[in-house]
C-alpha cells in the first residue's frame, strides 16, 4: 500500500498536485514588478531616433530586425502574466492611435520600478495606487496646456510632411524627410473633404532592389503580378472584376454524356468552345477591355481574351480583389457574365511594367482624388523594406490621429519634463502619504529624456538638469537636441519635432492603468498545466544509419 504523505497546512492544501501559489509583497508584487521592469528595459534601448535595433527570431524562424516595440512584442510571445498586462496596454495603444507603443512600455516600467522603491520604504500598495491615480488625473489636466500648435490644413502637403516627420524619424533616422514627403503625398491625395480617413487606403508594395530614395507614390494600386495574356497596356480602361475563375461555368448537377462516334466528340468540343467565345465576346461588347479575376485563368478563355484584345489580370487574394473594386469603383461578379455599365470599374491607365527585375501591374489614376494610393518601397534587403513599411504605417497612423485631433505637443522630452515639473509641485501641495507616490509619478517622466540621451551616448543626468533649468525659466518647448554635441537642448517647436496630443494622452492613461493593475495583484495562483506527461527527450536519431 502506497504511503500517504500529508500536505502542509495552508493554501496549497486546497489545490491539486502541481499547482503553484505565491503571495505577499516579496513573492507576488516584487516578482511581478521585476518581470515588467525587464520587459521595459528591453524596449527602452530602442526608444527614439538613435534607438538600437532588436534581432527577433519568431517561432516560425522568421527574422525581424527592428526597433518598433509593437513588432518586437508581437513576435516575442511574452508568457509572464504580469508582463502580459503591459503588453496588452501597448497593443491597446497600437489600436487606439497606432504609435507610441514604446512610450507605454517604458512609462509603465518606470512607474513600477519607482513603486518598488516606495513599497520598500514602507508605504502600502493602496497609498501608491492612490497617488498614481491622482497624478495621472493631474497629468491629463496639465497636458492640454502643453499644446504648442495645431494642424490648420491637412490638405497642405508641406504642413502634413512636417507633422509626419517626427514619427518617421524614430524608425528611419536619416531618411525621415524623404519618407515623410512620400507618406504625406499618399495621405493627402486620398483624404476626402468629408474628413473620414481610412488607414487601409494607403497600401504598401515592397520591391527588392535599388535604394530607399528610389521609392515612389502612385495614385491607384500596384500588384506584384504579370498580365496573363498578350495585352499589357490599356488606356482609359473599363474593368470587369470576377471573383470566380475565368473559365467556362461548371454545372451544379453532375451529368454523364454518352458519345458514340468521333463526329459527336468534335461537335461537343466545338460547342464548348463556341460557348466560351460567346461569353468572352459578350464581356467585350459590354465595353470592358480589362478583366480581373480571383481564380485561375483557363487556356481557352485566355485564347479568346487575346483574340478580342482583352487584358487579363489574376489576383490571388479576395482582399486584393476587394481593394481593387474600391479603387476603380467596380462590383465583383460571382460568375462569368457580361457586366452592366454600373458593375464595371474605370481607371485611366492599366499597364504592365518592370520595377527592378520584378513584373508589376499598375492600376493608375491620373487625378489625385482616388480612393487608394500605394507607396512603392525599394530597398536592398527584405528586413530593411519591412522596417520602412513600419515607418510608413506609423506615419499614416499619425495622419489619422491628426484627423481626429489636430493638437500637437512638443517632442524630444519637452512635454515630459514640463509634466514632471508641474506634477512635482502638485505633489508638494498634497498633505497625505500619497504625495510620495505623486512625486515618483513625476520622476517617472524623466525616463524619456534620459532614454533619448543614453541611446545617443550622452549623460542623462546632465541633460535632465539642463532641461529642468530651461523649463523653470518658462521655456516650455525646450527639448533634447539629438544632433548637438553632448547634452545640448533646443526649442523643438522651431525645429519641428512635434508629437500628436492623443499619442501622449492615451499613452499616459494606458501605462498608468497597466501599472496600477499589476500593483493590485497580491497573490498568484497557478493551476497545474493541462496535458499528460512530456515524452522523454532521449536520442532522437536512434533509427538513423550511421
Amino acid at each position: 500500500m502506497a504511503l500517504h504523505v500529508p500536505k502542509p497546512p495552508g493554501f496549497s492544501q486546497m489545490l491539486k498536485d502541481g499547482a503553484k501559489h505565491f503571495s505577499g509583497l516579496e513573492e507576488a508584487v516584487f516578482r511581478n514588478i521585476r518581470a515588467c521592469k525587464e520587459l521595459s528595459q528591453t524596449t527602452r534601448t530602442a526608444y527614439g531616433p538613435n534607438g538600437m535595433n532588436k534581432m527577433v527570431i519568431n517561432h516560425l524562424e522568421k527574422l525581424f530586425v527592428t526597433n518598433d516595440a509593437a513588432t518586437i512584442l508581437r513576435e516575442l510571445e511574452v508568457q509572464h502574466p504580469a508582463a502580459k498586462m503591459i503588453v496588452m496596454a501597448s497593443h491597446m495603444q497600437e489600436q487606439e492611435v497606432g504609435d507610441g507603443t514604446n512610450f507605454v512600455l517604458v512609462f509603465a516600467g518606470a512607474l513600477l520600478e519607482l513603486a518598488e522603491e516606495l513599497l520598500r520604504m514602507g508605504l502600502s500598495v493602496s497609498e501608491v495606487i492612490d497617488g498614481y491615480e491622482k497624478a495621472c488625473k493631474k497629468a491629463l489636466e496639465i497636458l492640454p496646456d502643453c499644446v504648442c500648435s495645431s494642424a490648420k490644413n491637412l490638405h497642405d502637403l508641406n504642413e502634413v510632411t512636417s507633422f509626419i516627420r517626427t514619427a518617421v524619424m524614430s524608425k528611419q533616422y536619416g531618411n525621415e524627410d524623404f519618407l515623410a514627403n512620400l507618406i504625406a503625398q499618399a495621405c493627402v491625395s486620398i483624404y476626402p473633404e468629408s474628413g473620414n480617413f481610412n488607414v487601409d487606403s494607403v497600401r504598401v508594395c515592397k520591391i527588392l532592389g535599388c535604394g530607399v530614395t528610389a521609392s515612389t507614390v502612385l495614385h491607384g494600386m500596384v500588384f506584384k503580378k504579370e498580365a496573363e495574356g498578350d495585352v499589357t497596356s490599356v488606356k482609359d480602361a473599363k474593368i470587369a472584376v470576377f471573383s470566380c475563375p475565368f473559365d467556362c461555368m461548371v454545372t451544379e448537377t453532375k451529368g454523364t454524356v454518352l458519345i458514340n462516334n468521333a463526329q459527336e466528340l468534335m461537335n461537343f468540343s466545338k460547342g464548348e468552345e463556341d460557348m466560351m467565345e460567346a461569353q468572352v465576346k459578350a464581356i467585350k461588347e459590354a465595353g470592358a477591355n480589362v478583366v480581373v479575376t480571383g481564380g485561375k485563368v483557363a487556356d481557352m478563355a485566355l485564347h479568346y481574351a487575346n483574340k478580342y484584345k482583352l487584358m487579363v489580370v489574376r489576383l490571388n487574394t479576395k482582399w486584393d480583389l476587394r481593394r481593387l473594386c474600391k479603387t476603380v469603383g467596380a462590383v465583383a461578379l460571382p460568375k462569368m457574365m457580361a457586366p452592366t455599365p454600373d458593375e464595371m470599374g474605370h481607371c485611366d491607365n492599366v499597364y504592365l511594367t518592370e520595377v527592378g527585375d520584378t513584373q508589376v501591374v499598375v492600376f493608375k489614376h491620373e487625378k489625385e482624388d482616388g480612393a487608394i494610393s500605394t507607396v512603392v518601397i525599394r530597398g536592398s534587403t527584405d528586413n530593411l523594406m519591412d522596417d520602412i513599411e513600419r515607418a510608413v504605417d506609423d506615419g499614416v497612423n499619425t495622419f489619422k490621429v491628426l484627423v481626429r485631433d489636430k493638437r500637437l505637443v512638443p517632442g524630444a522630452g519637452a512635454t515630459e519634463i514640463e509634466l514632471a515639473k508641474q506634477i512635482t509641485s502638485f505633489g508638494e501641495s498634497c498633505p497625505g502619504l500619497d504625495q510620495y507616490a505623486i512625486k515618483k509619478f513625476a520622476e517617472a517622466f524623466e525616463v524619456f529624456p534620459r532614454a533619448l540621451a543614453e541611446n545617443s551616448g550622452v549623460k542623462g543626468n546632465e541633460l535632465i538638469s539642463k532641461l529642468y533649468s530651461a523649463h523653470h525659466d518658462g521655456n516650455k518647448n525646450i527639448g533634447f537636441d539629438i544632433e548637438g554635441d553632448g547634452p545640448a537642448v533646443k526649442d523643438v517647436l522651431e525645429a519641428g519635432i512635434l508629437d500628436p496630443y492623443l499619442v501622449k494622452h492615451w499613452g499616459i492613461r494606458l501605462a498608468t492603468n497597466a501599472a496600477i493593475t499589476v500593483l493590485r495583484v497580491d497573490q498568484i495562483i497557478m493551476a497545474r498545466p493541462a496535458g499528460g506527461p512530456k515524452p522523454p527527450q532521449g536520442n532522437k536519431d536512434f533509427d538513423d544509419d550511421d
